[in-house]
């Protein structure tokens, strides 16, 4: 019969598989799309090989699991948690190498096209037009010379025409502003409260606040990096409380 900690390690092993299946889709993309596909974290983006042999080991990792669940090793499971929580915790160092979770409810629409694309091509075209029209400048009237009379005197106090003043071009219109992708749901609740209690237990065992976010972020079924240092910024009282009293 399964424990507890084998249904937690196959429900974990099913959402990498799935997650790895959506890497080899990605893996035909070009570089533009592929960070545009999914909210990524911060990683070199994995090869097909490398996808491709972490899907061969989560497999016979799985079968491992099944066949010590069948044969009543109640202990296999629970080590195995154990080692990861340590790997993360102690043995794991900051590296970008690492094949982010890829869900498919966060997948997004590269096949969508950005409002009002045909207006904002034609605009330039407009204003360079506009532009190459030189203002055509009317020079002053010259004023025929008078014969000796009066007259004369007259005709020489006068000012010289006013030049009219050249058309200005027509005010370039502002850029339009492109429209702000939809914001992703954030983490859940049960996955803030996992991560405040990650962090109130390894303020116990003494790690600095500065070491929280990553030691957490690089967890199993964790939220992004980014989350996760939001959520440690909103409950730091709470958490520092948590692990007083603890």
């Amino acid at each position: 019969m399964a424990t507890p900690a084998d249904q937690r390690l196959l429900e974990l092993l099913g959402r990498w598989l799935e997650s790895l299946e959506l890497h080899t889709k990605y893996s035909s993309l070009d570089d533009d799309s592929y960070w545009k596909i999914q909210p990524w974290s911060e990683h070199q983006r994995p090869t097909r090989w490398i996808i491709d042999l972490a899907r061969q080991k989560t497999l016979a990792l799985r079968a491992q699991v099944e066949q010590r669940a069948k044969s009543g090793d109640t202990q296999f499971s629970d080590a195995l948690e154990l080692m990861a929580f340590l790997a993360n915790l102690v043995g794991s160092e900051h590296i970008e190498r690492f094949i982010p979770v890829a869900e498919a409810r966060n997948e997004r629409d590269l096949s969508s096209k950005a409002p009002d694309a045909g207006n904002t091509a034609q605009q330039p075209t407009a204003t360079i037009t506009a532009t190459r029209e030189m203002p055509k400048f009317l020079g002053a009237k010259r004023v025929p010379q008078a014969t000796g009379t009066s007259q004369v005197a007259r005709n020489e106090r006068k000012p010289s025409a006013i030049v009219k003043a050249a058309p200005k071009a027509p005010a370039k219109p502002p850029p339009k502003k492109p429209a702000a992708p939809p914001e992703r749901a954030g983490p859940s609740d049960d996955a803030r409260q996992q991560v405040i209690a990650d962090a109130a237990r390894l303020v116990q065992w003494g790690r600095k606040w500065f070491e929280l976010p990553e030691l957490i972020a690089r967890m199993a079924d964790r939220p992004t990096l980014p989350d996760v240092r939001r959520i440690l910024k909103e409950n730091k009282v709470a958490i520092e409380k948590k692990a007083g009293n603890a």
